[in-house]
């Protein structure tokens, strides 16, 4: 049976478990999607810039304000578990980036070639943000961080939603207007 002292949970069930590998690991990686989305918020103007519809520029836009408040999420979350704030570099969120830029030098300026690359380099940085959210929500609740828990189900739910939307932009206009280019 684990044992309690009158300011703690038990070691190993619940509460912030400062010492404990799984919460500095959790707490690392809060660092890594910091710095991804900082970077993103950064990026993602780029890609508006670089889009054909008028349409997908204002899905850009509206992302790069999403992501805004994700940031700001995340400094909450910092702030809930006593933490700085800390970007750590985020090799994954790096890399899909440059492919994203990549995407932008090969194709030709005002394709749907070029839009519809540039909704499959967004959906990459969904799903990564998907599978990373919903990892740390996960971590949040297995060490009883439930405030936390639900910042991140907040932000998971608006990557699903981002996600669907770009499909939805894909599969209504840009995908055969680039298939007819």
């Amino acid at each position: 049976m684990a044992t309690k002292t009158a300011n703690t949970k038990p070691a190993g069930l619940t509460g912030k478990m400062e010492d404990s590998e799984f919460h500095k690991f959790f707490v690392d990686e809060l660092k890594d999607i910091y710095w991804a989305e900082k970077h993103l918020v950064k990026a993602l103007p780029k890609m508006q810039k670089a889009a054909t519809s008028s349409d997908l520029a204002a899905a850009f836009e509206k992302h790069t304000q999403e992501t805004q408040t994700h940031v700001e999420t995340l400094e909450q979350v910092f702030a809930l578990l006593d933490e700085k704030a800390v970007a750590k570099k985020c090799d994954a969120m790096e890399g899909l980036l440059a492919e994203a830029t990549s995407i932008i030098e090969d194709t030709d300026k005002g394709t749907h070639t070029r839009d519809a690359g540039l909704i499959l380099a967004a959906q990459k940085v969904e799903h990564y943000e998907i599978a990373t959210y919903g990892s740390l929500r996960t971590f949040a609740q297995t060490m009883g961080h439930t405030e936390v828990a639900d910042l991140l189900q907040q932000t998971l739910d608006n990557e699903k939603a981002t996600d669907e939307a770009l499909t939805q932009a894909a599969e209504s206009m840009v995908n055969e207007a680039a298939a007819a280019e």
